[in-house]
């Protein structure tokens, strides 16, 4: 079985671990300590474990992910460096269920985990594979954003990171590495902005915006393409679906962020 994990924190490099050294044995999404993000991955992804990797965490987010614990009674794993799994404890108390302390190999918290989610009462696990009606799946109602949010969507690990960086003192941003995961992400969630990889191994960005387009609840969500293609012709067939802009790779922030300007401010 591959288990579903719910990434979040600001540690990257534990991050990158998950996506690039652990798909073997789980299916890893990230989300944004915005709590309406949360909640809404926790529906429609609907992971076995929500993962927190410490990094300079503020108090005020701890305290705000801690209810996530409490509202879904999801197994709670914390990872960072030792002064930091303290702190959360001391801030957080009873909330994690498994604590791995750095230093630490990608195979050990792999291994780790596994063990862990595999000494989980099978109900607990059964649970959050049901298409929930009630108490589980009960959503109050969201707080108006204060910021626009941007939906990334990037095989390489490396630039959804370095893309997350550029933009995250100004938007809220969840990333997807594939169309696959995009499409289910917007299932239940909504995005003001997708900046979408043109190549990609499973389904191209023209594919996945032929389907954007093509279902009336995200063919007016703005498009703009990333792409390290020079090919005239190619870059004329992405044009052709109409989105918003192109971006050529490596992506220089400035222009990023102009180009994020003009589409929704």
């Amino acid at each position: 079985m591959k288990y579903r994990l719910l990434l979040m924190g600001r540690n990257n490099s534990i991050m990158d671990d998950f996506f690039k050294k652990m798909l073997d044995s789980f299916e890893v999404m990230s989300t944004s300590a915005r709590y309406e993000d949360i909640i809404y991955h926790m529906k429609y992804f609907r992971p076995n474990a929500f993962v927190y990797c410490l990094n300079k965490e503020s108090r005020d987010t701890i305290n705000s992910i801690a209810t996530v614990k409490y509202k879904y009674k999801i197994p709670f794993i914390v990872i960072g460096a030792e002064e930091e799994c303290v702190e959360f404890e001391r801030i957080a108390v009873n909330v994690s269920d498994l604590i791995l302390v750095k230093p630490l190999t990608a195979s050990f918290i792999q291994e780790r985990i596994t063990r862990f989610m595999q000494s989980r009462p099978a109900v607990e696990l059964e649970m959050m594979d049901i298409e929930g009606e009630g108490s589980f799946f009960e959503l109050k109602e969201p707080e108006i954003p204060t910021r626009k949010h941007v939906l990334v969507v990037d095989d390489s690990v490396i630039m959804l990171k370095v893309i997350k960086e550029h933009l995250s003192n100004k938007y809220d941003i969840a990333t997807a590495t594939s169309g696959r995961i995009a499409l289910r992400f917007l299932d239940k969630k909504t995005t003001d902005l997708i900046l979408l990889d043109y190549q990609m191994p499973e389904e191209d960005g023209v594919a996945v915006l032929e389907k954007l387009r093509a279902n009336e609840a995200t063919k007016d969500i703005p498009v703009i393409f990333l792409t390290g293609i020079t090919d005239k012709e190619k870059i004329q067939k992405a044009l052709v679906m109409k989105p918003q802009g192109y971006l050529l790779k490596p992506i220089d922030k400035e222009k990023l962020l102009e180009a994020i300007k003009n589409v929704i401010g």
